[in-house]
């Protein structure tokens, strides 16, 4: 559950017996806000990672920022693959298929990782021109999505905040591995993008990268926002 408190006095104003649906959906936005800087402009193909509650909310995201008109899968049992084509394709109205976590890669514009990896997964040879990867599995010290050689033929890598990610995220492999500096002139956090303060994604060219491993403030901003929602529907 999440309880609201108002700032200045402490005073709980809500508790809301969410389950984890709030930061479920807060997380699944983020991911579209990547995209939406860092995705190029016409999206054909989207790949996905993994086939579990965040594959399927960041993929329902995604389409609304970038809405594809295919998806490719990957997933580790394939009576699990099954089942997330089949709800996806119909949820999204899309053709949904099955693929090889490389081809999953090669074949995309934009691919969302989304699984509990402790060994990576995507490899740098896999990568090409106007790919962006939002990485949101690495949560912790020990998972791992993104081989730390990627991160070397990317033009472009944000973080939600970057203190943050080099401790647990993806950045924090890449910069054990020396093949990131910690003050890179390439990474940026992601609401310096949404501030406009630094240029998302440039041209169709470059291969963008997003390390998402979620803040208490989002939790926080999207409470507040149901609760006021909450509260306009009652006065209506």
């Amino acid at each position: 559950m999440m309880i609201l408190l108002r700032s200045v006095t402490g005073v709980p104003e809500a508790v809301l017996m969410d389950n984890g649906y709030l930061t479920d959906i807060r997380t699944a936005c983020a991911g579209a806000i990547a995209a939406k800087y860092l995705a190029k402009a016409h999206v054909e193909t989207a790949g996905v990672i993994g086939t579990g509650l965040q594959a399927r909310l960041q993929m329902e995201a995604l389409h609304i920022m970038r809405p594809f008109k295919r998806l490719l899968v990957y997933g580790r049992r394939a009576e699990a693959v099954d089942a997330y084509i089949g709800e996806m394709s119909a949820k999204l109205g899309i053709v949904c298929e099955t693929a090889a976590a490389e081809e999953v890669v090669r074949q995309s514009d934009v691919v969302v990782t989304t699984t509990p990896s402790r060994e990576p997964i995507v490899q740098q040879e896999w990568l090409h021109e106007g790919l962006h990867i939002t990485a949101m599995g690495a949560d912790t010290e020990l998972k791992q999505e993104l081989d730390a050689e990627v991160f070397r033929k990317a033009d472009l890598i944000v973080c939600d905040v970057k203190a943050q990610c080099l401790k647990y995220g993806e950045v924090h492999h890449a910069a054990d591995y020396g093949v990131l500096q910690r003050e890179d002139a390439r990474m940026f956090e992601l609401g310096a993008l949404t501030a406009k303060t630094v240029p998302g994604r440039e041209n169709d060219r470059q291969i963008t990268l997003c390390d998402l491993t979620g803040t208490g403030v989002q939790d926080t901003a999207i409470a507040r926002y149901a609760f006021e929602r909450l509260m306009k529907m009652k006065t209506v």
